[in-house]
């Protein structure tokens, strides 16, 4: 379902929740993301979302720059989060092929994402690897965090 669909407050509640992985949000933060992202779907509850933003998206970010000074077209996945409650289910593969789906027929060949190297993500690396991305950069945050680039050729 659309994320516009599920409750502001519980989407941020779940984001934060995970904000060591992503990054903290308040409410008008995460609505301006929806407002302009390409992809922003999930599971009720919520149990898991995605948004992901396109090469023309106005998004001040670190990653999506990456991203977007290689690139001339490229989708990029700013977040996906599954509750601790709903994992193991397969929420996470389905947004991705979802989001794949919908990237192919709006023409886009390329979609990328970064994992964290410090702190360490192995989860996230084994899920995107199951999935053929694979490692294209690094990068140091402003916020200190080491994250490895990644992208998939659609």
């Amino acid at each position: 379902m659309e994320l516009t669909e599920l409750a502001l407050a519980d989407l941020c509640c779940l984001n934060n929740a995970h904000a060591v992985e992503t990054s903290h949000l308040a409410e008008p933060e995460l609505a301006r993301l929806l407002s302009i992202a390409f992809y922003a779907r999930g599971y009720a509850g919520p149990a898991a979302f995605l948004i992901a933003f396109d090469q023309n998206a106005p998004y001040v970010n670190q990653n999506f720059q990456f991203f977007h000074q290689r690139f001339e077209q490229f989708v990029y996945i700013d977040r996906v989060i599954t509750a601790s409650y709903a994992r193991r289910r397969g929420l996470a593969r389905k947004l991705y092929e979802d989001l794949f789906v919908r990237a192919r027929a709006a023409g886009q060949s390329t979609v990328g994402c970064e994992v964290n190297m410090d702190p360490p993500n192995e989860i996230s690396d084994a899920f995107h690897a199951s999935l053929g991305f694979k490692k294209v950069g690094r990068g140091r945050l402003n916020n200190g965090k080491a994250v490895r680039y990644l992208q998939l050729a659609l």
